[in-house]
């Protein structure tokens, strides 16, 4: 079998860090709007999970951040003249679309992209789309400026393939990884891809807003050159993203052959489960982890993120972690559900808790922070090297960081024209770091 790795490409947290309160239905950003960020602290506190990770003897990437103030939008909008002429009357007549123009929700690569391992396509290759997200302004301007990095990353077509993004319309819209599970029995290994969508095309809902079509799941599947008796489309549950889960991934994640989920994670979880099982076709035998509303109500799984943790295989475990976030240890029915977890006999064996309380006070744990790529050890050597971490590049960047990000930064400072040249500068130096350069 070829060997593979699951190699974690964390999204670097980018100094324009704030709490504008821009995502509907997530709840965290909004109880948290107009608050008072640390971009240092948020960036040093993603490359600290990285580090640790790269400690344990994983493979760990890093995508640096994207352009901020995004002008571009500022420019589409009707503002023109200098720099400093556009932020400034954008902060007076157009205050939420320079907010939306500041974004730093790229940090959130699991939103960045679907991918599927070259042992899943027919053709061999490794498989990225870029996510549109046209559910939120400040996310949907996005999808340009990652596909070219992304392109910057995996630029040899022999062993990678970087498809744009879908259609921008609300049928097609595609949040990415943060909806989509690769279950199998060994990385370098044929596999099953679950995709979880919340609604039809042209169907309309009530509430908050579900982010995930099937059409757009289905079009990701197809230009991945899936195999389709290997490829399952489940429904989230309407609950669910009533209750704050804007993404699967807020209340379910998958490694190997293991599925841990919420009992309200999907509309009909005995199809969803008999799906993939049938899906595998012997391949592996699913080990479900269904966590019961009666241990861990749906309201303490979306507020301490449970399952928006990274499930992981660690060299020398044999039965895989969860890296969760702080929060998970500090609420009661998500504390004792972990400790229950690891004293068990069941596929998870280990909880490692870190803080990313930046990132989570916006609505994103560890594994929002993380995309998953599956790559064979011929992928890794054909990738740019410059993104793979080690300690001395993660503390190259850490420098970078402590040197040109501010300490405190609240929605109204993005007004200052000063701040977009700090931005520029500190983005940068970062590709400087990474030898990418080209980027900027």
């Amino acid at each position: 079998m070829i060997v593979a790795h699951e190699v974690n490409f964390d999204g670097l947290i980018g100094p324009s860090h704030n709490y504008g309160g821009l995502s509907d239905g997530n709840l965290a950003s909004a109880a948290n709007a107009g608050d008072i960020a640390n971009p240092r602290e948020a960036a040093l506190q993603g490359l600290e999970k990285m580090r640790m990770l790269v400690n344990s003897g994983l493979i760990q990437g890093v995508l640096p951040p994207l352009p901020r103030p995004n002008f571009d939008l500022l420019v589409s909008a009707g503002f023109s003249g200098s720099d400093s002429n556009i932020i400034e009357r954008a902060a007076k007549t157009a205050p939420r679309l320079l907010k939306a123009a500041y974004s730093a929700s790229s940090m959130w690569t699991a939103n960045a992209a679907t991918v599927s391992p070259s042992p899943d396509t027919t053709d061999g290759r490794l498989h990225f789309t870029t996510a549109n997200l046209s559910t939120m302004l400040h996310r949907s301007q996005e999808h340009p400026d990652t596909t070219a990095t992304l392109i910057s990353i995996f630029s040899d077509d022999a062993y990678f393939s970087v498809h744009g993004a879908l259609p921008m319309h609300a049928d097609f819209s595609d949040e990415g990884a943060a909806n989509h599970v690769r279950l199998c029995a060994d990385h370098g290994g044929a596999g099953v891809e679950l995709f979880v969508y919340g609604r039809e095309a042209g169907e309309s809902t009530v509430g908050y807003p579900a982010r995930q079509t099937r059409l757009a799941s289905e079009s990701v599947a197809r230009a991945h050159t899936l195999d389709l008796d290997r490829t399952v489309f489940a429904r989230q549950s309407r609950a669910a993203i009533d209750a704050g889960a804007f993404h699967n991934d807020v209340v379910c994640v998958g490694a190997l052959d293991t599925l841990f989920f919420h009992e309200l994670a999907f509309e009909d979880t005995n199809r969803t489960l008999e799906q993939v099982r049938k899906a595998s076709n012997g391949l592996f035998e699913l080990k479900p982890v269904m966590v019961p509303s009666a241990d861990v109500p749906i309201e303490d799984a979306i507020r301490a993120y449970l399952f928006n943790s990274q499930l992981l295989q660690l060299p020398g475990e044999d039965r895989l972690v969860l890296i969760a976030p702080t929060e998970t240890e500090e609420i009661d029915s998500t504390r004792r559900y972990c400790e229950s977890l690891i004293q068990g006999n069941g596929p998870i064996g280990k909880v490692m808790f870190a803080d990313v309380r930046q990132s989570m006070r916006n609505g994103g744990g560890p594994a929002c922070l993380r995309l998953r790529v599956v790559m064979t050890e011929d992928e890794i050597d054909a990738c740019h090297q410059g993104v793979l971490l080690d300690n001395d590049t993660i503390d190259a960047l850490q420098a970078v960081v402590r040197k040109t990000y501010r300490d405190s930064l609240a929605p109204g400072d993005l007004a200052d024209p000063k701040f977009a040249d700090e931005c520029r500068v500190a983005r940068e130096a970062l590709l400087e770091v990474l030898d990418l350069e080209a980027l900027a």
